[in-house]
């Protein structure tokens, strides 16, 4: 019987992106499973506390140095001390800094359509949505490599946030973004949305690059009192309890662990027709899905769903089935645990 598994983790990005937030929970998850792990984050990464209050083992010093040879020749030797059983790279940077031909197998997990060349020295290849792996099979990943694992949301039932503690009156509809402040992100497209919705307010919690266009494009649309920039936030279940509705307004979205989000929350979900979405709502069944860039489409859909209490609880109940049918905590967990135990017997071949 094989022992206790040890894992190595290397999480090479710094941001409160959703690639960084489910790449940590997986790890909690696989913790509270009994496996052995070690994980290497960035010293700027904003989970490593918890992490550690949990028990792991984090390791900041590989990533604090200036080089990538530096970076190889550190992880080379926390390798030859842990000697793992497998390695797991989170995203293209951390498969970048893996040293070649450590003779542990090594897992590169894809939140987007990357390119292969940065996994060159990964053995297996795992995608967030059918499509992303059946896309690297058609980019020359070995087909019997390749495996589609879904995310699951790691939101926590909280009581409602105080809406009075965001300036927002008790009686407004309230839209909810839970979003980095990017372009892929499509916020603009709300912002010129909510013109149309007027007794509505936009709580946008997330940071990036865009709050201050985003800022500005409210003030020229007169909506400013309506927008609220709530930063990056750890209280999304709260958040989530307080809102009317949950929207995804992305141009771009590989998957969108928002969705889950919603649907874990019994939110109604409003989104964008981008590739995460397309694939997974069901317009009028699970969520209300609109065409890109298209506000007044969007305002319209949120609209319908303000108005109509009974398309409201048919998206939300629409929601949670599929939310209960595949992407619990446990049933994606379950899902990692068999990838790894995959590899282990595939390397003993």
């Amino acid at each position: 019987m094989r022992g206790v598994m040890r894992v190595l983790h290397i999480m090479a990005a710094r941001g409160n992106g959703g690639a960084e937030l489910y790449s940590t929970d997986v790890m909690l998850s696989l913790h509270m499973a009994g496996l052995t792990q070690r994980v290497v984050m960035h010293p700027a990464a904003p989970r490593s506390r918890e992490l550690r209050h949990a028990g792991m083992a984090v390791e900041t010093g590989p990533l604090r140095l200036p080089l990538r040879p530096l970076i190889r020749h550190a992880l080379h030797r926390l390798i030859e001390r842990m000697q793992p059983d497998l390695i797991h790279c989170w995203l293209r940077r951390a498969a970048e800094l893996v040293p070649a031909h450590t003779g542990v197998p090594v897992i590169g997990w894809f939140g987007n359509y990357k390119d292969l060349r940065p996994f060159a020295h990964c053995d297996w290849f795992v995608g967030c949505t059918p499509d992303m792996a059946e896309s690297m099979r058609e980019r020359g990943a070995p087909p019997d490599r390749v495996a589609y694992v879904p995310t699951f949301p790691s939101v926590m039932p909280q009581a409602p946030v105080s809406r009075q503690s965001l300036d927002t009156p008790d009686d407004a509809p309230v839209l909810l973004v839970l979003s980095r402040l990017h372009p892929a992100k499509g916020l603009e497209t709300l912002l010129d949305a909510l013109p149309l919705l007027p007794r509505c307010h936009v709580w946008l919690a997330g940071e990036g690059e865009l709050k201050a266009a985003l800022a500005a494009q409210a003030a020229r649309l007169g909506i400013a009192d309506r927008v609220h920039f709530l930063g990056w936030r750890s209280d999304r279940g709260a958040l989530l309890a307080a809102a009317d509705i949950c929207v995804l307004p992305s141009r771009y979205e590989p998957f969108g662990t928002v969705i889950l989000d919603a649907w874990s929350a019994d939110v109604p979900l409003v989104a964008c027709a981008a590739a995460g979405p397309r694939a997974h709502v069901r317009d009028g069944d699970n969520g209300m899905l609109v065409p890109i860039d298209e506000a007044p489409a969007l305002a319209t859909a949120m609209q319908r769903v303000l108005d109509d209490p009974a398309l409201a609880a048919r998206i939300v109940a629409g929601g949670r089935r599929d939310y209960e049918a595949h992407f619990t905590r446990q049933a994606v967990t379950a899902q990692w645990l068999a990838l790894y135990e995959r590899v282990l017997s595939a390397r003993g071949r």
